[in-house]
């Protein structure tokens, strides 16, 4: 495909045909070339050099011109009228992302009330709960996250919406939101296929919605990215685009006739869906080496390729994280307001009428409170040093995001969990040794998300943070510290046979001071490191301390 013309393109084209001859690339050059003639005697080869760069600059943007100019006759005036009644996408795109990632989060509400007795052993409950509530918990985030994957990839094509794609994506969303409703009444009711269908019907539905709005993008191509826009095999990408985009429609109708027959079946087909592009993507490798390479894309195809290194939308992926985060911290602080609010009369007849003392009994819940936020607050805070040093998220990366996001989300759990029952019970040491498991796990996908962006890092990665480097470790070591801090608690727990939550908490509050230390950590241990190993090494800084005066140059003078 031929790219657009840029502005200088066009700046160019227009003063040859006034007859002005602006200066070709090689003029920065004329200087040095006269004092070199001068010295030499020999300018001729430069001249030629550099009449013939400007001549094919010339040729590119013209080239260009007349490629833009072509598809701009070849639109309708119908469409370029269509054109003015568009909008860029970026409003509908985070209203999608806020509701996408409220309706993905909320779902641990019914798992975190759950009420448990004192007398019951919580390894019994949490195992209870697994079987029913925290599967279908951790089944919808996937699968809803799944959808909104597939919304990123649907508008990285589409870039521009009028009224009807936003009434179309607005249907998408209804139908989004109600998907978790499905899987309620599958965990309620497991032996009946009614959640199911449900399921299936919606998913099938949100299908044929793509597949319009699909259509009826590419009828309009300027509601399409340039790329597309000016490619001349559209059909093809149009195809390419329906034929993924239904593939999960037709699981889930096979799924829902299976729900019929063998009603476990459906279930394994609902959890391929998750997993579908990297089954695509091996079965496909399998095949590739049966029966030799089959070339069924082009090259340019940046779009629905199923594979592990498909760009995703990088700001759409931080948007998203950033709301499942905010909505769990605000989950927080609502089980506060809703369970730590004394009753007026309880205050005067049980505590004389002082409401301090009232208070004072929640102190265990306020610590959960305050250790809870300041864990959610600094995964956070990794997971936005992390993607400050990313350039490019892939396919692979958001899986992996995923799977950190559901475990963050399962953090009111916990909370709930660690001043529900008395202290020093085996129950509360159980429950701490829960929250360190999600807390872990957490951790653990954010640090996987840095090992495969190390994997390309000259594609998905700023310099200054690739292999060796300060920042490089300073990065690694902030993404490690979670899942080390919660490992060793769990492994503490273990050993000690008294580990209040309150402790467990102080803990967690204290972790935020561990970061501001850390940097003075690493530089301490690397300092460390280079005079044991590298005692004699230069100091690099010194030396361009020391160039500085000679090489500075005035900042008016650089700009010009």
């Amino acid at each position: 495909p031929v790219s657009p013309p840029s502005v200088s393109c066009r700046l160019l084209v227009v003063c040859k045909q006034l007859g002005y001859r602006p200066p070709g690339p090689w003029s920065l050059l004329r200087p040095l070339r006269s004092f070199s003639s001068s010295a030499m005697g020999d300018n001729d080869g430069s001249e030629i050099i550099e009449h013939h760069v400007e001549e094919e600059m010339e040729k590119k943007c013209t080239r260009s011109h007349a490629a833009s100019s072509s598809f701009l006759e070849s639109v309708t005036p119908s469409d370029r009228e269509g054109h003015s009644g568009t909008q860029s996408s970026h409003r509908l795109l985070a209203y999608s992302d806020a509701l996408i990632s409220i309706i993905a989060t909320v779902m641990i509400l019914p798992v975190a009330h759950t009420k448990m007795e004192n007398n019951e052993e919580l390894r019994e409950s949490v195992q209870l709960l697994l079987t029913t509530k925290i599967a279908v918990y951790l089944m919808t985030f996937l699968i809803v996250t799944v959808a909104w994957a597939a919304h990123i990839r649907l508008f990285q094509v589409i870039v521009r919406i009028d009224d009807c794609l936003a009434l179309l994506n607005l249907a998408c969303m209804m139908l989004i939101t109600f998907l978790p409703y499905t899987f309620s009444l599958m965990a309620t009711f497991p032996e009946h296929i009614l959640g199911i269908l449900l399921f299936c019907g919606c998913v099938m539905v949100m299908g044929i919605i793509q597949s319009v709005i699909v259509l009826y993008a590419f009828s309009r191509p300027f509601l399409l990215n340039e790329q597309i826009q000016i490619a001349e095999n559209q059909t093809y990408y149009k195809h390419h685009i329906l034929k993924v985009i239904m593939r999960v429609p037709i699981m889930c109708f096979f799924a829902g006739i299976f729900s019929f027959i063998f009603f476990q079946l459906s279930y394994v087909l609902l959890a391929i869906v998750i997993f579908l592009p990297y089954i695509s993507r091996s079965l496909k490798w399998c095949r590739n080496k049966a029966i030799g390479q089959v070339e069924d894309t082009p090259d340019s195809m940046l779009f629905y390729t199923y594979l592990p290194n498909e760009p995703l939308s990088k700001e759409r992926v931080e948007a998203f994280s950033d709301g499942v985060y905010a909505i769990v911290a605000t989950l927080l602080i609502l089980d506060i307001c809703k369970d730590n609010v004394p009753d007026p009369t309880v205050v005067q007849k049980q505590f004389g009428g002082s409401l301090i003392a009232a208070l004072q009994v929640y102190g265990p819940e306020y610590l959960a409170y305050f250790g809870s936020f300041a864990t959610v607050g600094l995964l956070w805070f990794v997971h936005h040093s992390l993607f400050l040093h990313v350039t490019k998220t892939t396919r692979f990366m958001g899986l992996l995001n995923t799977f950190s996001l559901a475990f963050v989300g399962g953090l009111p759990l916990a909370y709930e969990l660690t001043h529900e029952f008395p202290h020093n019970s085996r129950n509360e040491l159980e429950a701490i040794q829960i929250s360190c498991v999600i807390i872990f796990f957490a951790g653990i996908f954010q640090l996987a998300i840095w090992v495969v962006a190390l994997y390309n890092e000259q594609e998905t990665l700023h310099p200054y943070v690739r292999y060796g480097g300060r920042e490089h470790i300073f990065m690694l070591a902030k993404l490690s510290l979670y899942p080390c801090v919660a490992l060793g608690t769990f492994f503490l727990t273990c050993v000690l046979s008294k580990f209040s939550a309150s402790i467990f908490h102080l803990m967690e509050i204290t972790v935020p001071f561990a970061f501001l230390v850390l940097r003075l950590l690493v530089r301490v241990g690397l300092a460390l490191l280079r005079l044991v190993f590298c005692p004699d090494r230069p100091d690099h800084r010194v030396i361009v301390e020391e160039g500085d005066d000679e090489t500075r140059v005035p900042f008016n003078a650089l700009v010009t």
